[in-house]
């Protein structure tokens, strides 16, 4: 697969440093940093994006991301290796990844389980996460970049 076009950030290059500083401020709200890396994994499976899949694979396993986890995270709910807080945090991924997939896009009980593991900060962290994974992903899928391509 050959990409489209450089990914849009880096094209417009004063686009890319902002977004960088939205993930370095996500590792700032006290979440675990597998489970970043969890969430932006699942995120990118759901939108399809190859580059960050494939990236995300990577980045959680320099995270400290076991090969269970990596390999059955798409089967989280089935799969006995994440902890009752990742459970929590994909589901919410999930939920606000697929945001026109339900009349009730985020329903409390998933946002309310969310709430029981994790702070306000920490839920921003989240949120942020899975915002700023599912625009990396449409930016990435939409110009389609090849995973394993470098920026």
């Amino acid at each position: 697969m050959e990409a489209r076009m450089k990914n849009p950030a880096v094209v417009i290059p004063e686009a890319m440093q902002p977004l960088l500083d939205v993930v370095k401020a996500t590792r700032t709200g006290g979440v675990a940093e597998e489970t970043l890396e969890l969430v932006h994994l699942r995120a990118s499976q759901i939108n399809g994006c190859s580059f960050c899949v494939d990236g995300g694979a990577r980045s959680a396993r320099k995270a400290g991301v076991g090969d269970d986890k990596l390999f059955a995270v798409a089967a989280w709910r089935e799969a006995p290796y994440f902890s009752d807080e990742e459970r929590a945090a994909l589901a919410l991924t999930e939920a606000a990844t697929r945001l026109a997939d339900s009349s009730d896009p985020v329903p409390d009980a998933v946002w309310d389980a969310a709430a029981d593991h994790f702070d306000e900060k920490q839920l921003a962290a989240l949120v942020l996460t899975i915002g700023i994974t599912n625009l990396f992903n449409r930016l990435n899928a939409t110009t389609r970049q090849p995973a394993g391509a470098g920026w």
